[in-house]
């Protein structure tokens, strides 16, 4: 019984430490430019461990250097409330949980094998929290923690250092990581220079970079690029 009780304290001392660091990480951030993030090293890795071996692009570029139009274009194609939430869509969480059931009901009717789509209802905020320091499998204990960290991330850092952040370390294809490796690969231009039309192309891709990096001429891409420009006007950024 002793031995039993013992582990448990261990395991909960880890978990208060372990929730201890993420704050520390996160309040540095204030200050201290991020060197890498979790799925960043995780991809790394992957790279290095291939056939074409790493190939890597990113440099980081301070907020008030990155277009305006970047930033809008962001916010209008992930995450339109961006600038008035607290970190969390709790309405389109539940939206994408009665999408995901309806998909596996869908997919065990069919029981044809085919991999379930999952759909997301995360914020900008929200992939921050799981890009920069978890792991991405999908469990319930893992969205917990999201969940917090992105809390943690709203508590403690602007909305601006937020977005900032973001668009210094998201994907944008293999080995592209940020606003400007991202600018450079497909415009060769800086993300200070990019034009509305080449913006929303970005923003559109970030939902899967690896894809469209390799579909450059998908009529979905164009199409969205299109009504995302339409919407850039009335998005305000922080």
């Amino acid at each position: 019984m002793k031995a039993a009780l013992r582990a448990l304290l261990l395991v909960l001392a880890a978990a208060v430490l372990l929730q201890l660091y993420f704050v520390l990480r996160i309040a540095l951030m204030v200050v201290v430019d991020p060197q890498s993030t979790a799925y960043q090293r995780s991809e790394a890795w992957q790279l290095m461990n291939s056939e074409q071996g790493l190939r890597w692009s990113q440099q980081w570029l301070p907020y008030e250097h990155i277009a305006p139009g970047l930033k809008r274009a962001v916010i209008a194609s992930e995450d339109a409330g961006f600038t008035e939430h607290s970190g969390v869509e709790w309405d389109a969480i539940r939206r994408a949980y009665v999408r995901n059931q309806k998909a596996e009901e869908r997919a065990a009717k069919a029981d044809d094998g085919k991999p379930v789509k999952i759909f997301g209802g995360s914020t900008i905020t929200q992939q921050l929290a799981k890009n920069l320091l978890l792991s991405g499998e999908r469990q319930e204990l893992r969205k917990g923690q999201e969940l917090m960290l992105t809390l943690l991330l709203e508590a403690l850092l602007s909305k601006q250092r937020i977005l900032e952040i973001y668009l210094n370390n998201v994907e944008w294809g293999e080995g592209i990581f940020g606003a400007e490796a991202a600018a450079r690969h497909y415009f060769r231009k800086s993300a200070a220079d990019l034009n509305n039309a080449e913006a929303a192309r970005l923003a559109v891709m970030l939902p899967a970079p690896k894809r469209f990096e390799k579909l450059p001429q998908s009529k979905y891409l164009t199409q969205r690029s299109r009504t995302i420009v339409r919407y850039m006007g009335d998005v305000q950024i922080p």
